[in-house]
């Protein structure tokens, strides 16, 4: 989307500068122009600011005239993107016969794309995108001068028609991504000679790509991901000889990549999420234009061998979800600008190659779900690689001990996680020089000792998980000072992944992020031996989304603070010693989803006041004292005997009464609905 921006930026100074338009209050627009726009205006139910009053509509808000000496000025531009328009495009428009330019983007549209518009002989740039436009493409289009065709993310639906690049000799863009389109690619799209960037993504096209696609020799971003197309990569796409992005990623691909990239120019290929297998290609592993590579996701086998001497462009690999076997190739470790690298959820084995110390670019490693030995080596390894930000490891390493007695350096560090690796010793005080820290998991393991306290130093860690492990002792109460929970105190710097981040929950589920920040804000201890209270310093973390400390030794009285936690949508504290009532004040977690006390010493009446009605009862079983208070149904006063009246007479009074409130109902909603229709999507 980038280039076509960048380009949608290009032909507009392109065509300010072919021709000049002015704006001059001197002139009056063309009386057929001022229709079109008067019309039009009268289809826009909210969001244009136009004074149709005004004759000279050269000065209207978005419009541009051109700038011939004539008294009588033609519209050459509407640009009304971003304008928060809400009503339908009406057909007056296609009476702008001098217009070049059309950007209706970015607002809330709704309705067909009017068939007249797409023959306006002048028209250079449509950008309708990023509204709630439906229906099938408008057939039999002639758009001769059309450069630039932006109708993404909006309802259309139907087969996917050419005919809008065919009509012209100059388009370079086409953009129908995000819609409902199904079908095909269809054929002639090979005779859109011109094209350069074409995005089809995001819709639910299938079929095989066609061959046709590969004679387009001026392409340089061909888009197809998240479609249903199905088939092998044919070779004929070695002909798109000035192709440099390509992805294909979540599609139904399948066969083996082609071993064509020698022809391409090629920078960035994604063609995650597919059925590809076989090698990766030979061409591929030794492209000197390759910088951006992701194949996650698929049944691709083999050796790693990529070619970094070759490969010196190389900025980010997602290999990760695939068979590769064997071990961690050396030579990775030439890739000198390699920022990114995921290889977790394959079939590697060994240590962690001495030469990984020479990555000095790298910022994000994920190793995960591997059979990788020798967590000392890794990292006293990996310590060296200085940017870096991101280190996952999990699912390896089994049975090994934390390295304790040791100095490591990860001053850079925002992310480490290795859970699931059994492993044995305690928290290790190194660990307490990463003070950059936002995301620290060590669930799943065989930890045992206490949890240190230095944990507060940690000025911007808001998500801990230390779940499933055995450590023991009392909370640290330096946990309520975490000032990533208090006020979101968290840096932005490092927070991309370039790869897809998975974290498992209890219930087995895996939950799937593209970023460290899209994380919830979250505190998880339970499944330890923890003993002692609960803090009342928690209530001052006002950003804590998640506060899980179920299954311990913890006693005491759940502090009345603990409703300072106003973000909070999940609190367990199940399994726990816990005594006395439950605070009323936990009525004020407005935002509270999921809430368990289940087997605990509690009694008292549990609340029935803000989120607790919707809580089933499991969420408080277990806790004998504890008693559901009784809510007093509603009784309606009988009438006297003596002014009851007869069955027949109450029949029909209570029919009109009950028509009369329909009635009134139906006239409210009626009412509400036309008022909010005015203001819908402000």
């Amino acid at each position: 989307m980038q280039y076509s921006y960048l380009c949608f930026t290009f032909i507009l100074l392109t065509i300010s500068f072919k021709a000049p338009f002015t704006r001059s209050e001197n002139f009056s627009c063309n009386s057929n122009d001022l229709r079109s726009l008067t019309n039009f205006s009268r289809s826009i139910d909210y969001g244009l600011d136009w004074n149709t009053s005004d004759s000279n509509c050269c000065t209207w808000i978005g419009v541009t005239c051109d700038n011939s000496t004539v008294s009588s000025k033609r519209v050459v531009r509407l640009e009304l993107g971003s304008k928060r328009l809400n009503g339908i495009i009406s057909e007056s428009l296609a009476g702008l016969d001098q217009l070049s330019i059309l950007n209706l983007s970015q607002n809330f549209l709704h309705g067909y794309l009017p068939d007249r518009l797409l023959h306006l002989q002048n028209l250079e740039i449509i950008d309708s995108s990023n509204n709630d436009l439906v229906g099938p493409l408008p057939g039999g289009s002639n758009l001769s001068s059309i450069r630039y065709v932006d109708i993404s993310a909006n309802n259309f639906n139907g087969s996917v028609d050419a005919a809008l690049c065919e009509s012209s000799s100059y388009i370079h863009t086409l953009n129908l991504g995000n819609n409902y389109f199904t079908g095909e690619v269809p054929a002639n799209f090979g005779r859109c000679s011109s094209l350069q960037q074409l995005f089809l993504n995001d819709n639910h096209l299938s079929g095989n790509l066609p061959k046709s696609l590969c004679q387009l020799r001026n392409l340089r971003i061909l888009h197809l991901q998240h479609n249903l197309v199905s088939g092998p990569l044919n070779d004929e796409i070695g002909k798109l000889s000035n192709l440099v992005e390509l992805d294909i990623s979540s599609n139904k691909f399948s066969g083996i990549l082609p071993d064509v990239f020698e022809r391409l120019k090629l920078e960035n290929f994604f063609a995650s999420s597919n059925n590809f297998s076989g090698h990766l290609p030979m061409s591929l592993v030794n492209s000197p234009y390759i910088v951006i590579l992701n194949l996650n996701n698929n049944t691709l086998n083999g050796p790693i061998n990529l070619n970094c001497s070759a490969m010196v462009h190389l900025i980010s690999v997602d290999l990760g979800s695939n068979n590769f076997h064997g071990p961690l190739p050396d030579v990775i470790s030439s890739c000198q600008r390699l920022t990114n690298l995921n290889l977790a959820r394959n079939n590697l084995g060994g240590e962690v190659p001495f030469a990984f110390k020479n990555l000095q670019a790298l910022r994000s490693l994920s190793l995960s779900n591997n059979s990788l030995v020798n967590i000392s080596s890794a990292l006293a390894i990996l310590q060296h690689c200085r940017n870096l930000t991101s280190l996952f490891l999990s699912f390896n390493f089994h049975g090994e001990q934390m390295p304790r007695n040791v100095n490591f350096h990860f001053r850079n560090l925002r992310a480490l996680a290795i859970p699931n690796c059994e492993l044995t010793g305690s928290i290790p005080t190194w660990l307490s020089g990463s003070k950059m820290l936002q995301l620290l998991d060590l669930s799943w393991n065989r930890l045992y000792g206490t949890i240190p306290f230095w944990f507060h130093k940690f000025k911007y860690l808001f998500y801990m998980d230390l779940s499933n492990n055995s450590f023991t002792g009392e909370v640290p109460e330096s946990l309520t000072e975490l000032q990533g929970l208090i006020n979101m105190k968290i840096s932005s710097e490092g927070l991309s992944l370039g790869f897809p981040l998975f974290l498992f929950v209890a219930d087995g589920a895996k939950l799937k992020y593209k970023g460290i920040w899209g994380l919830r804000p979250t505190l998880d201890l339970s499944y330890n031996k923890l003993t002692g209270p609960l803090w009342p310093g928690f209530g001052n973390l006002k950003e804590l989304h998640v506060l899980k400390l179920q299954e311990n030794h913890l006693s005491g009285t759940i502090p009345d603070s603990f409703s300072g936690m106003t973000n909070l949508e999940v609190l367990d504290l199940s399994y726990n010693d816990l005594s006395g009532e439950i605070p009323l004040s936990l009525e004020k977690l407005s935002f509270l989803s999921k809430f368990s006390i289940a087997y605990n010493q509690l009694h008292g009446d549990i609340p029935t006041g803000g989120q607790f009605l919707t809580f089933p009862p499991s969420s408080f079983e277990g806790n004998k004292g504890l008693r559901e208070q009784q809510l007093t149904p509603f009784q309606p006063q009988q009438a006297p005997h003596d002014v009851q009246l007869a069955d027949e007479e109450m029949t029909i009074i209570g029919l009109q009464f009950g028509l009369g409130v329909m009635t009134g109902f139906l006239f409210t909603v009626t009412l509400c609905f036309a008022s909010g229709w005015v203001f819908a999507k402000t």
